[in-house]
């Protein structure tokens, strides 16, 4: 594949990445492109290299524009037991949020984190699944059930929604001052 196809091909999944409206994954690009998923991979990293700020996560590539992401996002601090996973998840997608990351505010270990990318019913079944079906426990667990979710959604409306669902539900915490300010 010569140099300027190479470039063409970049510049297409640049475009496709800025019109999305979520996650876009390594196949959709491929098949969007014509090529395989190594080669968008490839192609990932050198649109990297250049300075662009993409960020993989679990449910496919995100473009970040001036630092953030090109939907609205929210922080939401919570606490509530393992069991209350599913439905704190299921709360977040049914009003069309989606769940960037977790994270936890350690006291010994400092911030630990995983991407998850859950923006559907879907998403949250098979999240639960993989909990279910391994020795680790939840990220919160290590916090006394205390987190933190990134929240992407298509407005503030919908994120202040999703605050408002989570509020009622118990699930909300307030951030310390330290918090608010380090993770904001």
């Amino acid at each position: 594949m010569s140099v300027g196809s190479g470039d063409a091909r970049r510049e297409k999944i640049m475009g496709a990445l800025r019109g999305a409206d979520g996650p876009l994954s390594g196949g959709e690009l491929a098949e969007a492109c014509g090529v395989s998923r190594q080669v968008v991979v490839t192609d990932i990293a050198l649109l990297r290299t250049r300075g662009e700020k993409i960020v993989s996560t679990n449910r496919g590539y995100v473009l970040l524009v001036d630092g953030a992401p090109t939907r609205p996002m929210r922080l939401f601090k919570c606490r509530h037991t393992a069991e209350q996973t599913a439905d704190e998840l299921t709360c977040v997608v049914d009003l069309g949020g989606c769940v960037e990351d977790v994270f936890v505010n350690h006291r010994v270990y400092g911030k630990v984190s995983s991407d998850l990318g859950i923006s559907s019913r879907r998403d949250v079944e098979r999240f639960m699944a993989e909990l279910a079906s391994g020795v680790s426990a939840p990220l919160m667990e290590v916090t006394s059930g205390y987190h933190f979710h990134h929240v992407s959604a298509a407005s503030e409306e919908v994120l202040d929604e999703v605050e408002s669902a989570l509020s009622e539900r118990g699930y909300l915490v307030e951030p310390t001052d330290y918090e608010a300010a380090t993770f904001a």
